[in-house]
């Protein structure tokens, strides 16, 4: 039997392909990371299933997060977006990714790569937390709160501790599987390797 997280419905092989190869393992790619930015900034008020099954169609709407070609969108982008009921409808949500594509690509532009930036915060290595439960995990920490503003100082929008907090997790800076977790040891090595 293969033993997950607690929060994983075990029922839905969507979530639970999420949790096995995705969740926790370190993205170092910028793209990537923007991309799971978004998304998390997506999902404030929503369950993150609504999600995982409108990412695809969310990937083609904002062409493939690529942070050049979205910095472009324009207000014909914006009605397209705004019409397609495969993705979250919100214009503040879609102006956001907009916005912060054109933050990431004038970045990257200036010599500094989202990549770098985010995974400074934890000195390119991730923190790994022993929880017992899914339960033991907080749902924003100290780093969180500081990331968070600091992303806001630099114009992100829906990216406040908490979503900072999932956002991080998702991406491998921090690994909170629960210790008895398949994936635990998995995402440890994989963290090892970043260094190694």
């Amino acid at each position: 039997m293969i033993i997950r997280c607690g929060w994983v419905p075990e029922t839905d092989p969507l979530y639970c392909a999420y949790h096995d190869e995705e969740w926790g393992m370190p993205e170092l790619n910028s793209r990537a990371l923007w991309e799971k930015l978004v998304l998390d900034g997506m999902q404030a008020g929503l369950a993150w299933i609504t999600i995982l099954r409108k990412r695809e169609t969310i990937r083609t709407a904002f062409a493939n997060f690529d942070f050049e070609k979205v910095a472009r969108f324009d207000e014909k982008d914006m009605q397209r977006l705004l019409t397609d009921t495969g993705i979250i409808r919100s214009r503040a949500k879609c102006q956001a990714a907009i916005d912060g594509a054109k933050i990431v690509l004038s970045m990257h532009e200036s010599g500094e790569k989202f990549a770098d930036y985010m995974w400074g915060f934890v000195d390119g290595k991730p923190i790994q937390n022993q929880w017992e439960s899914y339960r033991e995990a907080p749902a924003k920490t100290e780093l969180s709160t500081t990331i968070a503003k600091d992303l806001k100082s630099r114009g992100f929008k829906f990216c406040g501790p908490v979503i900072t907090y999932a956002f991080m997790q998702a991406v491998g800076m921090v690994n909170d599987h629960s210790v008895d977790c398949h994936c635990y040891q998995k995402v440890v090595k994989a963290g090892a390797k970043l260094h190694s």
